[in-house]
């Protein structure tokens, strides 16, 4: 299989505890072909001189905005300085197996699949294993991440080339949720690899980890990128809480790691 250049795309923000870890597990691929294209959102620690110590691997870049603009922001701006044929994103303090990207890249081409993403397993903010796996629905519709996003960030990957590079401007927040949303209106439908492929960091300060923060992003997503009226995306959060706890445990699965 020809060996397509992967663009990844990796913003940081006070990043110093995990940094270098996110960076290794990019170098221990077994898919060489890639370039790791990191954008600081105006760190104040350590996080730029750790980064400026892996700079002697040519594959990796790194750029710097001059204060905090926001994680989709950052995104954006790696994005739009991709070479790749492929966009695979990698946050900061998450981390992929060293197959990750030579398996994905595989199924993409074998399933002849624009998009897709994998499973993914659970540590906490200190790297301690939390023994489970999150799945995915087989085929992921359209109908369904409007209802809920359903894809790990640190798993997905689209190709440039049918797709083009996609931006989600002057959005902070859930930006991700808004990109995928915006690739499956166009295919319509997305397989995963059916395989865990990276492990997911849980801090105490992510949005994952406060509840009160991610309703408040998705009502976000709802009124600000649907561009629907106050009333109706209130009408989506009430949908969006119902199937958060009623109807997705029955599609992605949280089950126990071996």
């Amino acid at each position: 299989m020809e060996e397509h250049l992967v663009s990844i795309i990796t913003p940081s923000f006070n990043s110093e505890k995990f940094i270098s870890e996110t960076i290794k597990s990019v170098q221990n691929q077994t898919y060489k072909n890639w370039e790791m294209i990191i954008v600081d959102d105006g760190s104040v620690d350590k996080t730029i001189s750790i980064v400026e110590s892996h700079l002697h691997d040519k594959r990796i870049q790194l750029h710097q905005q001059k204060q905090n603009y926001g994680t989709g922001i950052a995104r954006n701006k790696a994005v739009s300085l991709a070479k790749g044929r492929y966009i695979a994103f990698l946050d900061s303090d998450d981390l992929w197996k060293p197959e990750k990207l030579q398996k994905q890249i595989k199924f993409m081409v074998s399933e002849n699949q624009p998009f897709t993403f994998s499973f993914y397993e659970c540590m906490d903010e200190n790297g301690n294993a939390l023994g489970k796996i999150i799945e995915a629905p087989k085929i992921l519709t359209y109908h369904q991440l409007f209802w809920s996003n359903l894809i790990g960030n640190l798993t997905g990957i689209y190709d440039s080339a049918f797709l083009g590079k996609i931006t989600i401007s002057s959005i902070r927040k859930r930006q991700d949720w808004m990109m995928w949303l915006t690739i499956l209106k166009k295919t319509k439908t997305a397989k995963p690899v059916p395989e865990n492929l990276a492990i997911y960091r849980i801090r105490e300060n992510s949005i994952s980890a406060s509840k009160t923060a991610l309703l408040r992003h998705n009502y976000n997503v709802y009124r600000n990128f649907h561009k629907l009226n106050v009333i109706v995306s209130i009408g989506c959060m009430i949908g969006f809480l119902f199937v958060h706890f009623f109807i997705k445990p029955k599609y992605v699965k949280k089950r126990k790691l071996k």
